[in-house]
C-alpha cells in the first residue's frame, strides 16, 4: 500500500475516548504494514493518560503526496476551511449526531471543492449519514476493544457509570440509588476523568455498568463496549449508535431519561441469578465482534477506497489552525457538556 495515512489529532490531556481511538487506528495500520502517523502541531506531543507510542508528525502545515490520505475528525470540519485542498481526505465520524454542528446549512457536505471519504463507527452512523449525505456514502469501521486490557476480575457488588456527558442526570441517578434500601453494601462508582488504565481497573471488579451517554445521541458508546469486555452486566441508553451493543446477552436497554427505571434495573442486576454465565457470554459476544482484526480489515478496505478518490499533492493545514472557529461553532454543545479544557476540542 503506497502513500501515508495521517490522522489529525488535537492536543488535550482530557481523557476522551475519541482521541484514543484515533491513535489506536494509527497503531493498527502500522502493525498492518501501512505508513501511518498521528499529526499534532507541537513537536514531541504525547498523550499522558494512555500508552501513546505511535509514529507522529508535527507542525501546523504539512506537505502531502498524491498518494497520502489525511483523516480528520468530524468536529474539526468547517465548510470554508479545507485542510488539504485537492488532496485525498477522510472525515472520520465518531459522533454522527455532531457531524453538522460545525457545518450547518451546507448544501453539499462538507462544502469543500472535492468530496472526502466518510467513515463511521456504528451501523446507526452509516444509516443516518446515508440519509443526511446521500451522495457521500459512509463506510463502517467498527471500533476495536482491547480485551486484554478490559477483562473481568473478581466482581464485587457495585454499580458504575460515567457522568461526563450527563452530569445532572448522573447526580439524580446517584441520589436515587443511594436512597434505595437495595443499595446497602453496593459501591456506587463514577468513572469520570479516569485514565484508560484506571477505567479498566475499576470496571474489572464492577458488577453492573450504567450507560448514560450523550443527551443528543451516541456515535457508538465505547464505555459500554469496554464494560461488556470487562464482564459487567450493562443497562442504560443505547442512543442510536450504541443500540447495537445492547444486542449482547449481558445488556438490558432502558428508554432514554427513564432514570427511575434505570436505577431499578441496575439494582436488580447487582444480584441477578446466573450472572456469571451471562457475564462470560456478553464478553465473548463483544470480543467476537469488536476486535483489532475486524477493525484492521475494515480500515484497510476503507483506506484503499479513499485512495481511489481523485487527489493530488497538496499543502495541508492542521485543523488546530482554526480551533477558535471550531470552538465557536461547537459552543452550543460544549456549553451543555462543560467538560472540555479551555482551548480544546471535545471529541
Amino acid at each position: 500500500m503506497t502513500g501515508r495515512v495521517i490522522y489529525a489529532g488535537f492536543e488535550t490531556q482530557h481523557p476522551i475516548g475519541g482521541i484514543r481511538l484515533l491513535t489506536e487506528h494509527v497503531s493498527l495500520l502500522v502493525a498492518a504494514g501501512v505508513d501511518a502517523y498521528r499529526w499534532s502541531p507541537t513537536p514531541g506531543f504525547r498523550y499522558s493518560w494512555f500508552a501513546d507510542d505511535v509514529p507522529t508528525l508535527s507542525g501546523v502545515e504539512l506537505d502531502l503526496g498524491a498518494d497520502d490520505v489525511l483523516v480528520v475528525p468530524e468536529v474539526a470540519v468547517l465548510p470554508d476551511r479545507d485542510p488539504a485542498p485537492r488532496g485525498r481526505r477522510v472525515v472520520f465520524v465518531q459522533g454522527h449526531y455532531l457531524t453538522f454542528l460545525t457545518c450547518p446549512d451546507v448544501e453539499r457536505y462538507p462544502g469543500w471543492d472535492t468530496p472526502p471519504a466518510l467513515w463511521a463507527v456504528s451501523r446507526d452512523g452509516v444509516r443516518v449519514l446515508a440519509r443526511a449525505v446521500p451522495d457521500l456514502p459512509a463506510r463502517l469501521v467498527p471500533n476495536p476493544v482491547d480485551a486484554g486490557v478490559f477483562r473481568p476480575g473478581v466482581k464485587v457488588p457495585s454499580i458504575a457509570w460515567m457522568s461526563r456527558k450527563r452530569p445532572s442526570e448522573s447526580a439524580l441517578l446517584k441520589q436515587i440509588l443511594r436512597n434505595d434500601p437495595r443499595s446497602a453494601g453496593v459501591e456506587l462508582r463514577d468513572v469520570r476523568g479516569l485514565s484508560h488504565g484506571e477505567v479498566a481497573r475499576v470496571l474489572s471488579d464492577t458488577s453492573v455498568f450504567v450507560a448514560l451517554g450523550a443527551p443528543e445521541g451516541e456515535g457508538f458508546g465505547l464505555p459500554v463496549a469496554e464494560a461488556l469486555a470487562s464482564g459487567c452486566l450493562v443497562t442504560g441508553y443505547g442512543l442510536g449508535g450504541g443500540d447495537e451493543l445492547f444486542e449482547a446477552p449481558s445488556a438490558w436497554p432502558v428508554a432514554n431519561l427513564r432514570t427511575v427505571e434505570l436505577a431499578d434495573r441496575a439494582l436488580e442486576l447487582v444480584r441477578l441469578p446466573d450472572a456469571d454465565r451471562l457475564r462470560a457470554a456478553g464478553r465473548q459476544w463483544l470480543v467476537d465482534r469488536y476486535n483489532a482484526e475486524v477493525t484492521t480489515k475494515a480500515l484497510l478496505t476503507a483506506v484503499e477506497a479513499a485512495r481511489a478518490l481523485p487527489g493530488e499533492a497538496t499543502r495541508a493545514t492542521h485543523p488546530a489552525a482554526w480551533q477558535d472557529e471550531i470552538m465557536r461553532a461547537m459552543a452550543p454543545y460544549t456549553a451543555t457538556m462543560r467538560t472540555a479544557e479551555p482551548g480544546s476540542v471535545a471529541f
